[in-house]
Parts: C-alpha cells; sequence; structure tokens
C-alpha cells in the first residue's frame, strides 16, 4: 500500500516592486492587488516599493533585499521608458522563457493581439524567483492567477518555484 504525503504550504518573502514614472502610492492600483493576493495566498510581502523606469533603480530594488521573490510590475512594454526587462534579464543565472509565452497566451484572450507588446519575464537570479509583469492591474491579475499563484504555491504539483528559492534565514 502506498502512502501519498502532501507538502505543506511554505509561506515565502516576497517584496512588490512597482516600476512607474508617474504612480505613487495612493494610485498604485497594480502593486496593491499583487499585495493582497500575495497576502491572501499566505505569503509575507517584507516590502512594496515604488521605482522610476531605470535599469539603475530597478536592479537596486532587487539587490537590496531578503526576499526570496520580487514580483515586479511596469516597465515592461515597447516605449522607450520601459526598461524592465534590460535591468532584469541580464542578472538571471536562469532565464523562464515559458512565463512570457504562457502569460501572452493567456492575456490574448483579454486583450488580443496587443499582448505582442508585453515584454514580461520571469527567471531565477541567486536562488531568487523574479517575476515581471506589466503594470495595469488587469495584466497584474492575469500573471497573478494564471500563473504566479500555483508556482508559489508549495504544494502545487507536480512542480512549483518554492524548491528553488533560497530557504528563509531565522
Amino acid at each position: 500500500m502506498s502512502h501519498c504525503h502532501q507538502p505543506e504550504f511554505k509561506p515565502l518573502r516576497v517584496k512588490v516592486v512597482t516600476v512607474s514614472d508617474t504612480r505613487n502610492s495612493q494610485g498604485d492600483t497594480s502593486g496593491q492587488l499583487i499585495e493582497e493576493k500575495l497576502r491572501s495566498a499566505g505569503h509575507e510581502v517584507t516590502q512594496r516599493q515604488i521605482v522610476r523606469d531605470t535599469i539603475q533603480e530597478i536592479r537596486d530594488a532587487i539587490s537590496s533585499s531578503d526576499a526570496q521573490v520580487f514580483v515586479i510590475n511596469g516597465g515592461t512594454g515597447v516605449t522607450k521608458r520601459d526598461l524592465t526587462p534590460e535591468a532584469i534579464e541580464p542578472m538571471f543565472d536562469k532565464k523562464l522563457p515559458g512565463f512570457g509565452e504562457l502569460f501572452r497566451q493567456l492575456s490574448y484572450d483579454e486583450i488580443g493581439t496587443s499582448t505582442v507588446q508585453s515584454r514580461c519575464l520571469a527567471g531565477l537570479s541567486n536562488n531568487t524567483a523574479i517575476f515581471c509583469v506589466p503594470g495595469s492591474t488587469g495584466a497584474c491579475k492575469t500573471g497573478w492567477n494564471g500563473i504566479i499563484k500555483q508556482q508559489l504555491d508549495s504544494t502545487f504539483q507536480p512542480c512549483n518555484f518554492v524548491q528553488h528559492v533560497r530557504k528563509k534565514s531565522l
């Protein structure tokens, strides 16, 4: 007789970063949505920060934290000021191209071919998971509901990102 062992949920330390030249804490509906979704799922939001869309500020936001996961929203479009991919991608030890592909597939059902303008991405850097989604509240909801929620859930089978992030320090 086999005994199935259901893994237990492991809350993660997550930092939410909004990349925007125009938003402030009152107008950051995307960052607020992500924070609420993370807390509802049982994770610890260690910080929520808004940074300007510059490579240095985006990199500084993830370099100065002990979070196990970063969820970055904004700066993934195609305008001159959208620099999130340029800031984050060189930092990856492992790129996860399937994240962007799946996000655009899910997004296509909502916004049609406009989804091709999304340069969302994900990867692992120094045993930290980093998810970069567009800055609209709808896109953040799509990314959370369609991908991120399950991948941050240690009970999700057959695999999730929890096993790949650094352990919590006491």
